[in-house]
This record gives structure tokens, C-alpha cells and sequence, in this order.
């Protein structure tokens, strides 16, 4: 038997559409796999009501398929589904390192990455990896067709989810599907700048890189009250704000001291939008953790 601690996940960071990704310290799902003849899922936690167990519909049999290794699988889901934090992503890349070391098949984590993208392909009708890299990787990540960039970035961060729900397929169909010059020059600028912030570990280059006119506010429109509570996590020290993937969790980059303020101030803006929510107070953290027995 084997387990994986595999954390939630931030694709996007704004200006780094389906390219950029971070690792979150917290939260996480727990997948536990045991040989089997066949593969069979249970699945428990945050929204598992949601979740099929069917290994034919579920992100984990599909890597369990492409690794032919069958198993019992089990997932304890800490990251919700459907919230922009790559619940997805963290299920198929634990499942993946999981059952690459059950089977003593020595894929390597970059390796698998494609392997959990498959997986992903199941929820988003396209194998993107710029979710299962920081999750089996940490830190954050740099994916492009031709390779994957990787730097162990430090730094503080909220993530605030509301209680609603945007999916992925849904935030891809408002994406426009043509863009000016100038904002493309205006996010390949900002881009730039945040991935040299992430080398630095500098809050401020990451948060002024974050902004990005093409395919933020688009989705932005999708979730209640995100202009008042961007607004409120700048205004108590947030040195950027954007949507955490595909949504509508908000992910706001900050100083460690300033990340108990950013958070209450971010949940207060939701309640003053009459939407409820959390805040995980956390910070870029490892890849997925393999723990034996």
C-alpha cells in the first residue's frame, strides 16, 4: 500500500495562461492505493457527493489506465472540486506517483506529468499540465509543449474560495478568442515580470506581473464580487490579486506579515457580496509527498 499527500495547485497567475503554476502548502487530498485486479475508486471529503467513483469518469482510473495499473484507489479530497484550485490535477497526480511506486514502474515525476494530464483531460476535455506540474513538482512551473520549468519559489499567499461553483469548461467558453497587440505585448510584459519576481522570491515583481487584460476579466465576470474583494486584498497589502485558475477561488500574492489582514479582508468583501467563503492562509509550497505502508 501506498499514499500521497498531493497539495492543491494555482494554474494561470493571471498573465501565464495554461502556462504558469504553483504549488499551495494547503490544502490537499490524501489517494491511497492498493494492488488490485481491477481498478475500484472510493472517494471521501470535500465534495465528494460530486465526484464519480466510476474508474471510467474519474481522473484517477484514467492514470491508472495509461499506467496499467489496477488498484483500489482511495481519496480523501481536502481541495474542493470545481473551485479553481486544481482538485482535479491533485487527485490524478497522486494518483500517478502513487501508483508508479506501487508497481516499482521508475517513471520520474516530470515523467509523469503527462501521465496525470491525461487524467485531467477528463474534466477539462484537454490534457493540460500547468496543474499536475507544481503538484507533483512544487514550487512553481514554467510548461510549455517543448519542456517544464521549474523554480522553487517562497513565497506567502491567500487563497479565498467562495461558495460557489465555475467550471472549468464553463471559464474556458469566455475566453476571448482574439486579442489587441497591446495586450499581448501587455501580458507577455507582465509574464516576464512575474516569473523573474518567482526567481527572486519578490512579492512585489510577482503581483505587478499578475495582471493580465486578456483573459482575467473575462472570467473575473463569473464570480460575485471579485472587483470589491481584489479592491479590499490590495488595499490590506496584497501585492496582486487574480483568479486562481479556472475559478472562483481569488489567489492573492502577499507578504507573510500580511497575510492574516489580506485574508480577513478578502472574506469580509465576499460577505458584503452576500457569498460565503474561506480563506486558506498559506504559501507555495512542495509537490506531492510519497509515504510507504
Amino acid at each position: 500500500m501506498h499514499t500521497v499527500r498531493a497539495p492543491a495547485t494555482s494554474a494561470n497567475l493571471g498573465s501565464g495562461f495554461d502556462v504558469f503554476g504553483l504549488a499551495l502548502e494547503t490544502p490537499a487530498d490524501v489517494i491511497t492505493v492498493e494492488k488490485a485486479t481491477e481498478t475500484t475508486i472510493t472517494v471521501t471529503g470535500v465534495g465528494s457527493r460530486y465526484i464519480p467513483e466510476d474508474p471510467n469518469a474519474n481522473t484517477v482510473g484514467a492514470v491508472a489506465e495509461a499506467l496499467d495499473t489496477p488498484a483500489h484507489i482511495r481519496i480523501d479530497k481536502g481541495v474542493r472540486p470545481s473551485s479553481g484550485l486544481g482538485s482535479s490535477a491533485a487527485s490524478a497526480a497522486g494518483a500517478a506517483l502513487a501508483l508508479d511506486a506501487l508497481y516499482d514502474l521508475g517513471h520520474s515525476r516530470r515523467e509523469l506529468v503527462s501521465v496525470a494530464a491525461e487524467g485531467e483531460a477528463l474534466v477539462s476535455g484537454e490534457a493540460h499540465s500547468d496543474n499536475v506540474a507544481p503538484a507533483l513538482l512544487g514550487g512553481f512551473t514554467i510548461v510549455t509543449d517543448e519542456c517544464i520549468t521549474q523554480v522553487d519559489a517562497r513565497l506567502s499567499l491567500v487563497a479565498c474560495l467562495p461558495e460557489t461553483v465555475v467550471s472549468t469548461r464553463d471559464a474556458r467558453g469566455v475566453i476571448p478568442e482574439q486579442a489587441r497587440l497591446k495586450e499581448v505585448t501587455e501580458t507577455v510584459g507582465n509574464a516576464a515580470t512575474l516569473a523573474v519576481g518567482m526567481a527572486r522570491n519578490d512579492p512585489d515583481l510577482v503581483g505587478q506581473g499578475m495582471d493580465d487584460p486578456i483573459v482575467t476579466p473575462a472570467r473575473a465576470a463569473l464570480i460575485d464580487g471579485y472587483d470589491d474583494v481584489r479592491a479590499a486584498a490590495l488595499e490590506a497589502g496584497a501585492t496582486g490579486v487574480t483568479v486562481s485558475g479556472a475559478g472562483p477561488a481569488l489567489l492573492a500574492i502577499c507578504r507573510e506579515p500580511d497575510r492574516r489582514d489580506v485574508a480577513c479582508a478578502m472574506l469580509e468583501a465576499f460577505a458584503d457580496a452576500g457569498v460565503e467563503s474561506r480563506a486558506y492562509q498559506t504559501q507555495i509550497g512542495a509537490g506531492a509527498q510519497l509515504y510507504e505502508g
